[in-house]
């Protein structure tokens, strides 16, 4: 039986609750066994509150994660919501647990895909302040967000994926008056990534029309070009059930798409459906 290894994150946050809550549910899938890595060493602090102890414990886990699926011992590995202020006062210099693992991994080329049942959204930049968006905007990082996402729905069996490509600015940039990116960089890329993967990638769409039509079931994918522009819709519509998945690590690794919400710590009052949807789509990568 594979074993699929979870982190319990910030033990201040809501780790530890959505974790047990998960463990306990008649949801998970029952081919497989479940190991909270370093269970007997969390330590005990505060809920709700910033804790560099709890952080250091974060990195502790993720460390055992990591070795322990390139080591062959886990299958998988799923963690839990961290609280970046709390990792910066461990030392810990990159934006989030994404570019951390693709660094200890290897990985060259990453990204994140947030994946629910009605909506999965790639991201071409990822923890990245908007100001400087445009600026990490280039032909090859679109390019490979295209490629990672369209390589991840052929594994998932989607014979003919068909990704739609958010514009940045406001209506496309409107030939140029509101922005050139689009034709400089995002029009040339989603033009190349068509004659390498084929007709089903299209755009640039304006962001404020691209998310319905993906609702309509006319895309297998959107490829956002930052955060908040693929995030926001999909939490709209799958706060509670949505997943992270990085893709193009050498290990299998999901999350929940949420935070610690310090707010409800220590209350009981967290809903663990993110987390259950995080591991069995963990199981549901092992088996393809």
């Amino acid at each position: 039986m594979k074993t699929i290894a979870i982190t319990l994150g910030d033990v201040a946050g809501i780790g530890p609750e959505v974790v047990r809550k998960a463990l306990r549910s008649r949801a998970l899938n029952p081919h497989f066994h479940y190991e909270i890595l370093l269970a007997d060493h969390a330590p005990r602090v505060a809920p709700g509150r910033i804790s560099k102890t709890a952080a250091g414990f974060v990195l502790d886990s993720l460390k055992a994660g990591v070795a322990g699926c390139l080591r062959g011992d886990y299958a998988a590995l799923v963690t839990a919501p961290v609280n970046k202020a709390g990792l910066q006062q461990t030392g810990f210099r990159f934006p989030g647990q994404t570019e951390w693992l693709a660094h200890q991994t290897g990985a060259r080329k990453f990204t994140m895909l947030l994946v629910s049942d009605r909506l999965r959204v790639a991201l071409v930049t990822i923890h990245a302040p908007v100001r400087h968006v445009a600026s990490l905007l280039s032909r090859a990082t679109i390019q490979n967000t295209i490629e990672l996402t369209h390589r991840w729905l052929l594994k998932f069996g989607i014979r003919r994926p068909r990704i739609l490509v958010a514009a940045l600015n406001p209506h496309g940039g409107v030939a140029g008056e509101q922005g050139i990116e689009e034709i400089k960089i995002i029009v040339p890329s989603v033009r190349q990534a068509r004659k390498r993967w084929g007709s089903g990638i299209t755009g640039p769409y304006s962001p404020d029309h691209i998310f319905w039509l993906a609702y309509q079931g006319r895309a297998d994918a959107v490829v956002c070009m930052y955060h908040d522009q693929g995030l926001i819709p999909l939490k709209m519509l799958a706060f509670d059930r949505g997943v992270n998945v990085t893709l193009g690590l050498p290990i299998i690794r999901t999350s929940p798409d949420h935070g610690t919400a310090y707010d409800i710590a220590g209350r009981n009052k967290a809903s663990a459906g993110s987390m259950i949807e995080a591991i069995n789509l963990a199981a549901r990568l092992i088996d393809t």
